[in-house]
Parts: structure tokens; sequence; C-alpha cells
């Protein structure tokens, strides 16, 4: 082998090692993406519903243990997320779920027994607000906190299941709400089991600030019209949550 071989052979092999030096240098600096089936950091990954052979797409779901966020009649300015849990009350009743996440069907239906009476909260209409709801119905998916789907208005959780659109609600048989913004999620523990409180961000890391060894079901109706008293800025913004879950 000649020295002039030796050198186009040295600097073939130095092109080489730079060219992968360069690639692997732009993989790592890609930002970690952020969205409803991906997380940064994650050290489980799953397979998706839609892989399993024998997924139906139904999810029958009930829950108890129901606790309100404030009252219907309380004075703004209010806030109805009730982090602190200093605001919250147990109430009476059920919730009923039975939606195909494939077809984006199905219903939702709360009954609750409030001071103010009997309280009826119902999907009507199945809507996709935004592209990661996946059609209104969607399952196992990260929202809220910094998931880069839905508000941080609660913490990142992994959603089991999770359901959008226009309802009704009506208050000892009579209509209150007609055609106002409904959401319902199944997910991980968001509130404390014995405090009922809620911390939005972890102390450090990329998981939300949630227990996995739990789950509830979080749903709200709201009101179209915002106003800047309120937390959340709704004139109307109803919330509950069930500690106690109940798959069929």
């Amino acid at each position: 082998m000649t020295m002039k071989t030796k050198s186009v052979i040295s600097v073939r092999t130095l092109l080489t090692f730079a060219f992968i030096f360069l690639v692997s240098c732009d993989v790592t600096s890609q930002p970690e993406s952020r969205g409803p089936s991906s997380q940064p950091a994650t050290e489980l990954g799953i397979y998706a519903p839609h892989q399993h052979q024998f997924y139906d797409g139904r999810f029958i779901i009930s829950a108890n243990g129901i606790h309100q966020v404030g009252s219907l009649n309380d004075t703004p300015p209010w806030d109805h997320m009730g982090n602190d849990a200093a605001n919250v009350n147990a109430v009476d009743g059920n919730i009923e779920i039975d939606v195909n996440e494939i077809d984006n069907t199905g219903s939702f239906i709360a009954r609750l027994d409030l001071p103010e009476g009997k309280f009826v909260v119902s999907l009507d209409r199945i809507h996709e607000f935004s592209s990661c709801q996946d059609g209104g119905i969607a399952a196992f998916l990260y929202e809220h906190g910094d998931a880069g789907c839905g508000d941080s208005n609660w913490p990142k959780s992994l959603l089991y299941v999770a359901g959008w659109g226009y309802g009704s609600a009506t208050l000892n048989g009579e209509s209150l709400y007609r055609d106002y913004e409904i959401h319902f999620m199944v997910t991980q523990g968001m509130r404390h089991r014995e405090t009922l409180a809620v911390t939005l961000t972890p102390e450090s890391g990329n998981a939300g600030s949630v227990n996995p060894a739990t789950q509830q079901l979080d749903f709200y109706i709201r009101s179209p019209a915002r106003s800047s008293l309120n937390h959340p800025d709704r004139e109307i913004f109803d919330h509950f949550f069930a500690m106690e879950v109940t798959w069929h």
C-alpha cells in the first residue's frame, strides 16, 4: 500500500467519522416532542390501543365518591379549580360513561344530589375542539400541564379515556344550561387520596405530579361566555371529580 493510498483512506475515514458525529449531534439536539402520544424522558413504552387485536374502543365506566368544587350559586370572583381542596364538598350521585373511542360515539351522564336539588348533566353532542382530542373521544393520551395538549389548569396525566363536546344540565327537572361545553376524563390520581389537594407541577422531572396508583374521573360543564373575575375564566364553570372509578 502506497503512502498516497493510505492518505486517501485516512481522509475518507476522518470524513466518515465527522459525518457520523455531525448526524448524532443533530439528532440529540432535536427538542423532545410533547403531545398526546409522547412525552420527554419516559422510561416505559406501551402499545397504542389500536395495535391490539381485540381492542374494540368501547369504554364502560361508572364513578362514585363524587365531590363538587364550590357550588352552583357562588358569587364572583370564585375559584372552581379547588387545587387546595378548601372549597371541595362531597355530594351524592353517580356518573356513567359508555363511549366508543374508535367511532367517537356514546354517552356521558352525571346524576347528582346537590344542596340546590337534583342536578343532571348530559353530553348531547361529541365535538373535537382541538386536533389532539382525536374526534372528540380519545383514549390513552397525555393531556394538561406541559403535555402539549389541553390547558395547564390540571397536572399532566395519562388519560385512559376522555371526551369533549356540548351538553346540557337540568336542576330539579328544569332546564338550567343548554349547549354548554363539557369535558370528562378518567385520569391517573391528580388529587391526593386523603387531602384531595392537587399539585400542578412536580418538584423535578418531566412526569406529571400525579399518583399512578390511583385513578379519578374529572368533569366540568362551562358556559361559552367568559369572565376574567373567575378561575377558570368563565361565567359558569361547574366542576366535579370522583375518587372511585369502576370499569365494566
